[in-house]
């Protein structure tokens, strides 16, 4: 049985409640961060010929919604779907993934988007500004179990990769079937999925434990050189669901430098929604801005304010809290949490520096 490990924080560090903020006090605090959602899945709808640059669409994202929300970098998702593994025609999704990113989102609106790789090109991109368009696969499938095609993903720009899906693949765990008979497990990672992390390692890749299921979760902790991370995932304590993390993960990611990006996600985020959605009652009851909040502050009073992040799931959910309804509202985020008593430079950590930490971690420790 593993130990508990908790990090206590005096009562004195946490935030006050329910001050007063004026518009131009949220729009500076907004515009003093670099805002960067690890997790946006738009490249979806790119693929099949949405127009990032259109307005009104049924879509969370576009160009003009970007910059209403104040968002100063996006790693679009390289989503590649189970069904794609039948057949072997995952690495031929992941191409037409990073294809869409590539041409139809960065190539298409070059005076919008800068492509980036690093730390410091979100960095640049913020001050040429232009929003700094990154990319991360989603489902370790992708990779074939090949560390050949790896290493080619990460040439093509790609820098982080979230090790499952809702599938468990030939080499990790996946929260996403941990019910289901018939499907293989390996009890964490097997001795390829290790080697998968120390050749991320090697690379500079960030290594993305959404969607695991706990005990992969772990064993990449443990054989991680770099910092790990949670591109997209919330409290398990107040949401209870196998896709968010526990509060013994959360502090032990912590821990080794880590951060945990909330994801907005209405059954992530919300235990009434989770619930509805288990019955598959219809409509599923929203989920608020407060609940997001309160994932945030979760987090916090476990971990501290460096374990915090941003990793929205917009256009990979169907379901948007309230007051989060797209990529425009990120300014109500900030209101929220600066009458919850965070200061500037906390939304600041939150926003993007405690990620940009992350990243240059990884970055220091490539090629060890």
């Amino acid at each position: 049985m593993r130990r508990r490990l908790f990090l206590v924080f005096p009562a004195l560090l946490l935030p006050a409640q329910n001050r007063t903020v004026s518009d131009a006090e949220v729009m500076r605090v907004h515009h003093g961060a670099i805002l960067i959602d690890t997790h946006n899945d738009v490249p979806s709808f790119t693929v099949d010929g949405y127009d990032i640059g259109s307005k009104g669409s049924m879509h969370h994202t576009d160009i003009a919604r970007l910059k209403e929300g104040g968002v100063g970098a996006t790693f679009f998702a390289v989503y590649v779907s189970s069904r794609y593994v039948e057949g072997n025609h995952s690495a031929n999704r992941t191409l037409q993934m990073i294809d869409t990113v590539k041409r139809d989102i960065i190539g298409k609106y070059p005076n919008d988007f800068m492509f980036a790789t690093s730390a410091k090109d979100i960095e640049e991109a913020h001050r040429r500004g232009k929003i700094a368009a990154l990319m991360g696969i989603e489902g370790g499938h992708a990779i074939e179990d090949s560390l050949r095609l790896l290493r080619d993903y990460y040439d093509l720009g790609v820098r982080y990769m979230t090790l499952t899906h809702t599938n468990t693949n030939n080499w990790a765990d996946s929260s996403g079937d941990i019910t289901k008979e018939g499907v293989k497990h390996h009890d964490g990672l097997t001795p390829f999925g290790k080697d998968v992390i120390r050749e991320m390692n090697r690379l500079g890749m960030m290594v993305d434990i959404s969607h695991v299921a706990d005990k992969t979760f772990w064993d990449a902790l443990e054989v991680s050189k770099a910092p790990i991370f949670a591109s997209h995932s919330s409290c398990r304590a107040l949401t209870n669901v196998p896709r968010n993390m526990t509060d013994e993960m959360i502090v032990a990611l912590a821990k080794k430098g880590g951060v945990v990006d909330v994801n907005f996600n209405c059954g992530f985020v919300s235990q009434k929604s989770a619930d509805a959605e288990a019955k598959k009652q219809t409509p599923t009851p929203r989920a608020t801005l407060a609940d997001v909040v309160e994932h945030i502050d979760h987090i916090r009073k476990i971990a501290g304010i460096d374990a915090i992040g941003i990793g929205s799931d917009f256009d990979g959910v169907e379901c948007t809290p309230v007051g989060l309804d797209d990529v425009s509202k990120y300014p109500n985020l900030t209101r929220a949490l600066l009458e919850k008593g965070y200061t500037a430079e906390d939304i600041r950590k939150i926003y993007g520096a405690n990620f940009l930490r992350v990243m240059r971690a990884v970055e220091a420790a490539a090629g060890k």
